[in-house]
């Protein structure tokens, strides 16, 4: 065996060496995509990289820094070296990445004082059969034009203007106590599966905190972890049905999620990862289904808004609001439909006194 062969396999991962002598590393699974791995051979950076390709994920283009000043490619490029970009969760930023790319594709070359509502609405409708998508390209465009409107390089934010398409919630389907049961029933008490079911259900985290969540975080019965998204400390009480799929399954060492490889999971990688265990157990859900399923929870259980910011880690009232109003709309709603009952109630005691009264009025 050479001395130069690493100690550690990676599936999918094939070593070229280049004309120039140099060791290159790519990923490629069956006919898919052929990766590039950048990092050197068995690092963290290495695993990283390994993982995201393994999970389906692509890093994106670098956005090309010569660009016209002041166009939308430039605008985007000066974007991503300001903070505003630089302080997003890192999940945020690779969902941001992909979508900007796509942006410079279409009007890279395009100055941005002369994008217009028009064409911004536009660019929404063609992807008005995908709800989800149309959000993301009108969200995403509207944090580069509120950067540039920072940058007195335009005078309005003319995204603002277009409104995101309505699908009756955010997208994700909101698991329903049937399908939480359907789930335990194909993945029983034990299995890798269930244990994330129980993780998601029982803490409402975002699935970007669920692969980092280990033992570490967890003191006394009491779970404290800093969420990616926001950076806002959740501390909650670990029920004791999520302590019982805890002990009951085999779990990474900082990690409770890990893959087959025993690596953390990433985000993405996750999420098919459960939606493949979704399918196996005839559910439609997703994780994100999951989450909104605890605060649906919780809020009919008597949560305020501010138990659900600090249960689901939200800066503001905005989410959490949707969730209360909505008990509350419900619980207000039982209660008027029983105050219709007793008004039946009192009209047909009503009409049976009348009556008694007539037949009392008749002569003998």
């Amino acid at each position: 065996m050479s001395a130069e062969m690493p100690k550690q396999k990676y599936p999918h991962v094939q070593k070229e060496t280049t004309r120039h002598g140099k060791t290159v590393w790519y990923f490629r699974k069956g006919s898919g995509p052929r990766i590039r791995l950048h990092a050197a051979y068995g690092t963290d950076e290495f695993r990283q990289e390994y993982a995201r390709a393994l999970a389906g994920e692509t890093a994106p283009r670098a956005v090309p820094s010569k660009a016209r000043p002041e166009s939308l490619r430039w605008v985007i490029d000066q974007y991503r070296k300001s903070t505003v970009y630089t302080s997003l969760a890192p999940s945020t930023k690779r969902v941001r990445d992909r979508l900007l790319v796509r942006l410079i594709d279409a009007a890279g070359d395009k100055l941005v004082k002369n994008i217009t509502r028009a064409t911004v609405a536009a660019a929404r409708d063609k992807r008005a059969d995908r709800p989800e998508a149309a959000n993301a390209y009108l969200k995403t465009i509207r944090a580069i034009l509120d950067f540039a409107l920072e940058a007195d390089l335009v005078e309005r934010n003319v995204a603002r203007d277009v409104k995101l398409i309505s699908s009756g919630n955010d997208g994700f389907h909101t698991w329903t106590l049937e399908e939480v049961a359907a789930f335990e029933e194909r993945h029983p008490i034990g299995t890798k599966a269930r244990l994330a079911l129980d993780i998601m259900l029982f803490t409402g985290l975002r699935r970007s905190d669920v692969v980092l969540l280990g033992r570490q975080h967890v003191r006394r019965d009491v779970l404290t972890v800093r969420t990616q998204k926001t950076g806002e400390v959740v501390t909650l009480r670990v029920l004791p049905s999520l302590a019982e799929s805890i002990k009951a399954t085999p779990t990474g060492d900082l990690a409770f999620l890990v893959t087959e490889f025993d690596q953390p999971f990433t985000a993405n990688g996750f999420g098919n990862w459960f939606r493949k265990r979704c399918r196996e157990a005839g559910v439609p859900g997703s994780a994100h289904g999951l989450r909104k399923a605890a605060a649906v929870r919780a809020a009919e259980n008597g949560a305020t808004t501010e138990d659900l910011k600090a249960m689901f880690g939200w800066a503001t009232s905005k989410q959490p609001d949707v969730y209360t109003k909505a008990a509350n709309r419900a619980k207000m709603g039982i209660a008027a439909s029983s105050k219709l009952e007793r008004q039946d109630e009192n009209e047909t005691t009503r009409t049976e006194n009348q009556g008694a009264g007539d037949k009392a009025e008749k002569p003998a």
